[in-house]
């Protein structure tokens, strides 16, 4: 025999009735300061890793009443890639101009 399902009591809420709990503020700024870092301008990438990272503590320290940890982590993600792009591209500017320097330096001291 089943019985039709019961309705909470007056006053109470029913179960899930508040839904998600909210965003963190910043968490689609991080998201999309991320994509930008690693699409447009690398140098921004550092300021998404640090802001998801502040942003992440603070979610995790909010016992759940904070949601949004995928975007931030996401935009956190991305913020750590576009700084390691950025960090490999100022070594190989600096091969670039060392390798350069070397072989001027080369090239003058040789005679024809």
């Amino acid at each position: 025999m089943s019985y039709p399902p019961q309705q909470p009591p007056y006053g109470y809420p029913a179960y899930g009735a508040y839904g998600p709990p909210p965003e963190h503020p910043q968490a689609t700024i991080i998201l999309v300061l991320g994509i930008l870092s690693l699409v447009f301008c690398q140098i921004i990438g550092p300021v998404a890793w640090v802001m998801g990272k502040r942003a992440l503590n603070e979610i995790d320290a909010s016992g759940g009443a904070l949601g949004g940890r995928s975007n931030v982590m996401v935009g956190y993600i991305c913020g750590i890639i576009a700084s390691a792009l950025i960090i490999i591209g100022i070594l190989f500017f600096g091969l670039f101009i060392a390798l350069g320097i070397l072989g001027t330096w080369d090239s003058t001291s040789s005679s024809y």
